[in-house]
């Protein structure tokens, strides 16, 4: 209830941060234990300040064990004012998110350290990273370094759903800038004359779903998934388009599978280039980028992390189901940096809506099995 409401869209988590900073100091947490990295000045958005990473040293000898969330929440929740009700929170403010993704995960694993630190409780060696920027592209996860964190072992990322959800895979995901520039010419006196942007963009989408290339993709037994989300073109009826700039993506389990997507597309809006001419003949010209949001992972069912995960739950009379995201997690970078990650629920549900709430009960749950999971008992 502390965490929800504090500001904190992507790049904007400094209040998050210190306010879980003075947390852990008033826990008894030493100062010099307590550290931000500089992945935002990698970021895009050039963040207000990088992961809060803490590292407890152990009160025995065992492998470091990390516990993760992050910090920032999604524009609609700006403004919450959480409300509790029963076994449910929700926001006060009709026009707003609650933002328990991430806050509540946040919770889990602050309270978890709060609660080893003030009972004094025997541990392995700890790492509690609190990421930034998870909702714009995971960028906290991807740019932290595996020795800042102390090259944990077991690491256990809490984020949204139910806590019996041991999300042990996810998709990778590709992001597409596309460019299209045609040729101006006055719409209503030499339209022939123009080479209209807009009319490339609408031929290459029209294709790419005729083909089925667009929305969920099923080819020779491969399935991934793309979708053209973002287009700004024109600026006046009266004039033929002379840019367009669309931005895609492409998701998938299998790298080659969605590599495969990627050329569709490009192929695709080459094709249309081609397509539409002016009077004498003239085309215009289509420039694509793309980048690696996050790869694929796929952790084994016998993995230290996910068995340790498995234990815990079973332990406190859940019973474990895996699951395969077809979304990115901070877990995928985590997974690419050499950490394998697993990652639990705490309770969140109709995350990035008006309607977001939070289950309690589960909340509770989650943060039982984090100490868990902490202490390694």
């Amino acid at each position: 209830m502390n965490l929800l409401p504090i500001p904190g869209i992507s790049g904007q988590e400094r209040q998050v941060a210190e306010t879980i900073r003075q947390k852990l100091l008033a826990a008894g947490c030493p100062a010099s234990a307590i550290a931000f990295d500089k992945a935002n000045t990698k970021t895009p958005l050039k963040g207000a300040c990088g992961n809060l990473i803490v590292k407890l040293p152990g009160t025995h000898r065992a492998p470091r064990r990390l516990l993760m969330a992050h910090m920032d929440t999604v524009p609609v929740c700006e403004g919450t004012k959480p409300v509790v009700k029963g076994d449910v929170v929700r926001s006060g403010n009709p026009a707003t998110g609650l933002g328990a993704d991430d806050r509540a995960g946040c919770g889990v694993v602050l309270s978890t350290a709060i609660e080893i630190l003030t009972r004094k409780l025997a541990h392995p060696p700890l790492t509690f990273l609190f990421a930034i920027q998870e909702e714009v592209g995971l960028w906290g996860a991807r740019f932290v370094k595996a020795t800042d964190l102390g090259r944990p072992k077991l690491a256990f990322n809490f984020d949204g759903g139910a806590v019996d959800k041991l999300t042990i895979g996810a998709t990778g995901g590709e992001r597409l800038d596309i460019v299209v520039d045609g040729i101006p010419s006055h719409a209503g006196v030499a339209p022939e004359q123009g080479v209209s942007a807009i009319a490339i963009a609408s031929l290459a989408i029209a294709s790419l779903v005729q083909d089925g290339w667009h929305g969920l993709v099923n080819k020779g037994g491969k399935r991934g998934t793309s979708n053209v989300g973002v287009i700004n073109a024109g600026a006046a009826t009266n004039v033929v388009a002379e840019r367009a700039a669309i931005r895609a993506e492409a998701r998938g389990h299998d790298p080659a599978f969605r590599n495969r997507i990627v050329t569709a597309i490009e192929k695709a809006f080459t094709k249309a280039v081609r397509q539409v001419k002016s009077a004498s003949g003239k085309t215009g010209s289509v420039a694509i980028t793309g980048r690696l949001d996050y790869e694929a992972f796929r952790l084994d069912e016998q993995e230290p992390s996910v068995v340790a995960a498995r234990e815990a739950l079973e332990a406190i009379g859940y019973t474990p189901r895996f699951d395969i995201s077809n979304g990115g997690l901070d877990a995928n970078w985590m997974a690419a940096n050499g950490i394998p990650t697993v990652t639990l629920g705490c309770g969140q549900n109709d995350i990035h809506t008006t309607q977001e709430w939070l289950d309690l009960k589960t909340y509770d749950a989650a943060c039982t099995v984090a100490l868990r999971l902490a202490t390694g008992n």
